[in-house]
């Protein structure tokens, strides 16, 4: 059986050695080498998109690669991508580095100047590692990896990062409604408030709380069970890791940081939520890049517009998210417009929601102002829309996400029985409406009928009465006799005349017509004329 390789390697020097030492491995079958962090991420899940067998056995990962650390990336693809055997290749032969190493759960390490008998060794060991955990894996490898829209790229959570293009287009409440969305559905959630400096998520919710992300800053390695001592318990059932209370503690939270607590959150949680503001820092940055879908939300107006594709290209230069790959939101949509989704897409690059929230101040204003927009009113349109597009995402079990490129969502459960009921009451709202217009549709082609059945028989009566007439014979009955043939049962009721005028005989039908079904009369009838020259006419 063939090992294969994907080499992780910006150095293209030290790609071209570790390449060519790789192919010379017996059975091996490396690779072209990926030159970052993102576009191995974006392989690998592309790969686990399609099946689990398309991953590689092994993957090396270079000590140099960027823009993520080597050790941070490593722990990235272990929990996203478990049956993946990760070697890290480096030059640091130190004790230090080879228990970070393992701590990360790499599957080894390989030193330069390299060598062909260690490289084997390690190689040989992390396949022998990924073949023995798929084989053990076995039918969950579906739930781990994903098949088709909707699934996940790989183990773990899906993390939806929540994006503001400028101050006052309603950020926070989207990702708040977002998360209790999907804890309504079933799944287990956490909101993650990365607005470092005015982070509203407590105030949102009426929480008082004394710990926040900012407590995890001092510690090196951040597990999941070491970031659930952070996070607050909502009624809800969300689990809320808040933004610092103190503004400037904001700084202490790195791009380390970050990745390791979305991370840990994500191997606990099945949906993480993150707020990220309207300012690109470190850490919502990492929070952005590390995402499974990233959402940036907009009003429609063109200073927002403006902003949100100064966002994308900022996002494009510092690689950590294309624009093909952003999901933009329309917040206070109205239809009259001139700002539309369509046009947003275009103008950013971006793929626009089919999901556009309406502008009704007034259905938030109490629950805003009394901080516990949990309690906003299920028949609010503005909450019927949020949470419709947490099921166009992926958050709510059981609906499929709008992935392109990359997907989430997991579970087999629907909204609560309280959204369920608002939808069958606002389906039996306007059934009457939807009945009464299929009705006039169908009268309407009954009339149409009726008056092409009224012509056809007036061209045939015609017909018949110029043929009888030119022998002196009983016209009108040869009239009415082949008017009436042409007509189907239930219009057999029809009044038709003929009558010579000049060289012409003329032909007028008369035909009543039915009210929904043939044969029940509604006082209405169309009128149709025929004329056939006579015989023997000059």
């Amino acid at each position: 059986m063939s090992t294969r390789i994907l080499p992780a390697v910006g150095d293209p020097d030290a790609a071209r050695a570790l390449t060519g030492l790789a192919a010379q491995l017996p059975d091996a079958e490396p690779a072209a080498p990926v030159p970052d962090s993102t576009a191995l991420l974006d392989t690998l899940a592309r790969l686990a998109a399609e099946s689990l067998d398309e991953l590689p056995e092994v993957v090396l990962v270079h000590e140099r690669i960027a823009p993520v650390p080597a050790l941070d990336l490593i722990r990235d693809l272990v929990l996203r991508f478990p049956a993946v055997g990760v070697v890290l290749v480096t030059a640091d032969t130190s004790p230090a580095l080879l228990t970070a190493a393992m701590d990360s759960g790499a599957r080894g390490i390989v030193t330069f100047p390299l060598g062909y008998d260690a490289l084997a060794e390690r190689v040989q060991a992390a396949s022998a590692w990924s073949t023995g955990m798929r084989r053990h894996l076995g039918s969950t490898a579906v739930e781990l990896y994903g098949g088709g829209p909707g699934g996940a790229t790989g183990g773990g959570g899906q993390v939806v990062a929540v994006t503001g293009a400028k101050g006052g287009v309603g950020t926070t409440l989207a990702a708040v409604q977002l998360a209790l969305a999907a804890q309504a559905s079933g799944r287990s959630t956490v909101l993650l408030d990365l607005d470092l400096q005015s982070g509203d998520v407590a105030s949102y919710l009426d929480v008082q709380f004394r710990r926040s992300v900012a407590d995890l800053a001092a510690i090196s390695d951040i597990s999941p069970r070491v970031v659930q001592d952070a996070v607050y318990a909502h009624e809800s059932g969300v689990g809320l890791l808040l933004a610092p209370a103190d503004g400037e503690r904001g700084e202490e939270i790195t791009d380390r940081v970050a990745r390791q607590t979305v991370n840990a959150l994500r191997g606990r949680y099945d949906v993480v939520v993150v707020d990220c503001g309207t300012y690109v820092t470190t850490a919502t940055a990492t929070a952005i890049e590390t995402a499974d879908q990233a959402v940036l939300l907009l009003t429609p107006d063109v200073v927002a517009v403006r902003a949100a594709k100064r966002m994308v290209r900022l996002w494009d230069r510092l690689q950590i998210r294309k624009a093909e790959e952003t999901l933009t939101v329309v917040n206070r949509a109205a239809r009259g417009a001139e700002i539309q989704p369509a046009l947003v897409a275009r103008v950013t690059g971006t793929r626009a929601a089919r999901t556009s929230v309406p502008d009704v101040p007034k259905e938030l204003q109490a629950a805003v102002d009394a901080g516990r927009v949990q309690d906003l009113d299920s028949k609010s349109t503005v909450k019927q829309a949020l949470w419709g597009l947490a099921g166009e995402i992926g958050l709510v079990a059981g609906e499929s996400g709008a992935g392109h490129g990359r997907k989430g969502g997991r579970g087999t459960r629907r909204l609560g029985k309280s959204d369920r009921g608002a939808v069958t009451l606002e389906f039996a709202g306007m059934f009457p409406l939807v009945l009464t217009v299929i009705g006039l549709l169908w009268q309407c082609a009954l009339y149409g009928y009726t008056y092409s059945l009224a012509g056809n028989a007036a061209d045939e009566a015609a017909r018949a009465a110029t043929a009888v007439a030119a022998v002196d014979g009983d016209y009108a009955g040869a009239c009415d006799a082949a008017g009436k043939e042409h007509l189907p049962e239930a219009w057999q009721g029809a009044t038709i005349s003929c009558a010579p005028e000049g060289d012409v005989m003329k032909a007028t039908v008369q035909v009543d017509v039915p009210l929904f079904f043939p044969g029940v009369e509604t006082g209405w009838a169309v009128d149709a004329e025929a004329g056939a020259a006579s015989e023997g006419a000059p």
